[in-house]
């Protein structure tokens, strides 16, 4: 955190000089760990192993917040007698297919639950993806679900956690990730401390947990210790998803991902589900919980897209949407490049050339497009791969033999252009242009609002039936000065949503409707242009120690969520210390430090109505968890994962090691992608017996587009290196300051080699396992240049949200420079041990 989110480690700084403990988990020492109260070297990929000893010691020692446990989860809940856990069929789930490699999650439902009332959340074609796409159809289930609040039974969620994480002890915690027993143990006891009334911990993570093909599960074994401890939905816990630039949440709340609509509305897809309006609105509606108001969300989106052509006899436009008819996530669509099937591509603050994974396959699928568009401050390498990439130096490709025609557009940057930020808590921040881009350079913005008025205006004359929503769609932005920049305001505006006929801005959420008379751009910012001439994401009067006044915190500006969770079920704070919301019976409403993150009115004592109640009035007075359908917190997740209820430990997708706690190796529902151009190592390679993790530094920015072009940024990481062990740079025979190749089955790069102890072997299974670090931040074109990184990754695709394996591969390393041109793929097949 303190290496790449250093303006928000200032907070954990602070904290620390107030008394709180911190506790850095990473393979490597870095300025975190040299901030923190104890650094936790673990072996790259065993994260899951680490978490779920954790919940094991809590667990075995009652560490457990019992009140929060039984009154604001699932814990209680009783399973159906069919379920079987990987504990019983050594690795899977009971519900596997292994023809299909897919589950079929039945048996994964609460007790009382029938087939019948059941979305089948994993029986949608493989395209569909993560992301909400598999919402809805929980509500029954859990109304008729049974539950035993002593935690007793033996098939309640409690009780087959208990049994799930039994083996993850402390003594395989010190075998298979390499952390001292002592040293875990240590660090066990400080965090399940930090709980109860009068305590709180938080975790916080970024991509280190999310690009791994079990990546959602890893975060989810975080969730479930941080349910068990009580630290969800109170000030100084929950779980802090580290975004590593400006306006990561924010593209995922509008957002720039292929099959989420803006606040995280599922896209339609080409099957049964999405054949009508009323079947999709079925499909990811819940009769209970805040997604009871899909269809307010999704009318009212409708709406602000196509306006008046929207009307009830069209299914407001529904059929208009573009369907999800394939795996259209980056690495779908660059496959598809690869093999010919996409003709061009816009790339608009990207790298991929740089950025993302087996460079070499993505820079050899550029050269198979028909055009390219790439929007940026600089040359990148994706714009310049057709006469500077490395495949170019090898004689791959040829110049003269690439066919792709490539634009370059000039794009303004972050000072020279209004607009919005969303950062890492959901917060809303307006910015002000400080002054006009130079020369032909635009803002986003400008750039999509005049291309989609040359599309529509192409529509417009061509009356194909395909083209209909095109010329539907409301596009009418006004533009102002010189440049015609589109008025930014105003698209804020229509984001919030404002009521029909009168364009009269909502206020809030509960304002949305579904008979046509109310328009949204994403119904989670509704609330942050709450009338004309103000913008709360522009406004800077800091009211509290939460920052009300600072921004918008979406929802309704709530700084925590599910922040009923802070109240005992009676409505009292747990603790005056760690009071944030609670219930005024004067008033009669929810009342606190923060905007509650609930039905404002809804008395604490009142009974939950989850059989016959509608909304978040059914929830009751006492169920924090409003997005949930039942609005309890999931330690045990009965739908809505295609890789289980509960988290596993599976090896990553290249290990030197076998799968310690089960036969099955790697995370079973993985899409591997594998293929020629893509290939694996094999399992215990001799080739490639070292792991690979890849890295950020503070002073670039992920490719090195906005950094490698500035001096005194290039002064300060001028060039490629490799940190790796004194042991490991005896055994290899690695000099300090020298250089080395890297190489996988995919690539290899050369780089400087630094010799340090802040990466350490470690003891796993009785062998000496080696870890070799790698930051990606190089390229070809800049003021400093390297081989890149990236291309030693593999393109894989985790089940729930399609993310790859970065941090957790595995590789060789051998003494000085790589080869130069032709003779590199020579090199590398022989490194490699066969031809390539």
């Amino acid at each position: 955190m303190a290496e790449n989110h250093p303006v928000g480690f200032q907070w954990v700084i602070e904290a620390r000089e107030k008394g709180a403990k911190i506790i850095h988990v990473d393979p490597r020492y870095t300025r975190t760990s040299a901030m923190s109260d104890a650094w936790v070297p673990l072996r790259a990929g065993s994260d899951i192993i680490f978490l779920g000893a954790l919940v094991h010691y809590v667990l075995e020692h009652g560490k457990e917040f019992r009140d929060y446990v039984v009154h604001y989860t699932n814990a209680s809940t009783i399973l159906r007698d069919d379920f079987r856990d990987t504990e019983d069929l050594d690795g899977v789930f009971s519900g596997w297919d292994e023809e299909n490699r897919k589950y079929d999650p039945e048996s994964w439902l609460y007790k009382g639950a029938s087939a019948k009332e059941f979305v089948r959340v994993t029986g949608h074609s493989p395209a569909t993806g993560g992301h909400g796409q598999d919402r809805g159809g929980e509500a029954q289930e859990i109304a008729d679900s049974e539950s035993d609040p002593t935690l007793q039974h033996e098939r309640c969620v409690f009780q087959v956690l208990k049994r799930h994480f039994s083996r993850y002890t402390p003594e395989m915690v010190e075998q298979f990730c390499g952390i001292r027993k002592d040293l875990f143990l240590n660090v066990a006891e400080t965090f399940s401390a930090a709980s109860g009334p009068e305590k709180t911990g938080a975790i916080c993570y970024a991509v280190g947990w999310t690009h791994h093909s079990k990546g959602v599960q890893i975060i989810r074994t975080a969730a479930i210790l941080q349910l068990l401890l009580g630290n969800i939905g109170r000030p100084g816990g929950g779980i802090l998803a580290l975004r590593g630039h400006a306006s990561i949440q924010g593209s995922t709340d509008i957002p720039t991902l292929y099959d989420i609509l803006p606040g995280y509305l599922p896209m339609p897809t080409h099957g049964e589900e999405s054949r009508t309006l009323e079947s999709y609105l079925k499909e990811h509606s819940s009769r209970t919980g805040m997604w009871a108001e899909f269809d307010k969300y999704f009318i009212s989106l409708m709406k602000a897209y196509y306006g008046d052509a929207a009307t009830a006899d069209n299914e407001w436009g529904f059929h208009w949407l573009p369907r999800v008819t394939g795996d259209h996530s980056h690495f779908g669509y660059w496959l598809d490049m690869a093999d010919g099937k996409l003709e061009g591509l816009f790339v608009m603050g990207q790298n991929p050339a740089v950025g993302a994974s087996n460079g070499r396959l993505e820079r050899k699928a550029l050269a198979k497009l028909k055009w390219l568009v790439v929007r940026d401050m600089v040359e990148t390498e994706t714009a310049s791969f057709w006469y500077a990439s490395p495949e170019i130096e090898r004689g791959e490709l040829t110049t003269e033999s690439i066919a792709t025609e490539v634009f370059l557009f000039p794009a303004a940057g972050s000072g020279e252009k209004d607009g919005t930020f969303t950062n890492t808590q959901r917060l809303l921040q307006y910015r002000e242009k400080a002054v006009d881009p130079p020369g032909d350079a635009r803002s986003e913005t400008s750039f999509m609002v005049h291309l989609g008025r040359r599309l529509k205006e192409i529509a417009l004359h061509d009356n194909q039936k395909k083209n209909a929503g095109l010329r539907a769609l409301m596009w009418n932005y006004s533009t102002e000065g010189p440049l015609a920049e589109p008025r930014v305001e105003e698209i804020l505006r229509e984001v919030n949503g404002w009521s029909l006929p009168d364009h009269k801005q909502l206020r809030a959420i509960k304002n949305l409707k579904n008979d046509g008379s109310t328009a949204c751009g994403a119904w989670i910012y509704c609330g942050v242009f709450p009338e004309e001439r103000r913008n709360r994401a522009n406004e800077r009067n800091s009211k509290d120690l939460l920052g009300h006044g600072w921004g918008f915190a979406w929802p309704n500006d709530c700084r925590i969520i599910y922040n009923r969770a802070s109240a005992r079920p009676d409505g009292t704070p747990w603790s005056e210390r760690k009071k944030l919301v609670w219930w005024d019976p004067t008033k009669k409403e929810w009342t606190g430090l923060d905007i509650p993150d609930f039905e404002k009115n809804m008395p604490p004592f009142t009974p939950a109505d989850l059989d016959n109640g509608h909304g978040t009035e059914a929830l009751g007075g006492a169920r924090p968890f409003t997005l949930h359908p039942d609005g309890v917190g999931w330690i045990y997740v009965p739908s809505g994962l295609k890789d289980g209820p509960l988290p596993v430990h599976y090896e990553p997708l290249e290990s030197p090691i076998g799968n310690s706690l089960y036969d099955v190796q790697t995370n079973p529902v993985v899409d591997k992608k594998e293929r020629p151009d893509n290939a694996y190592a094999a399992q215990h390679s001799e080739h490639f017996p070292y792991v690979l993790t890849t890295y950020r530094l503070t002073e670039h920015h992920t490719a090195g587009g906005m950094s490698r072009h500035l001096s005194h940024l290039s002064e300060l990481q001028p060039e490629l290196f490799t940190e790796v062990s004194p042991e490991l740079a005896m055994y290899a025979g690695l000099q300090h300051g020298e250089w080395a190749t890297i190489v996988t089955v995919r690539g290899l790069v050369e780089a400087r080699v630094l010799v340090t102890p802040r990466i350490k072997p470690m003891h796993i299974d009785g062998r000496v396992i080696h870890q070799v670090g790698l930051p990606y931040h190089w390229g070809y074109r800049g003021g400093v240049t390297g081989d890149i990184v990236n291309d030693l990754l593999v393109i894989s695709e985790e089940p729930n949200v399609r993310i790859m394996e970065t941090k957790a591969l595995t590789c060789n390393i051998v003494p000085g420079r790589r080869a130069r041109g032709p003779e590199a793929l020579s090199q590398l097949s022989a490194l490699v041990g066969r031809a390539l």
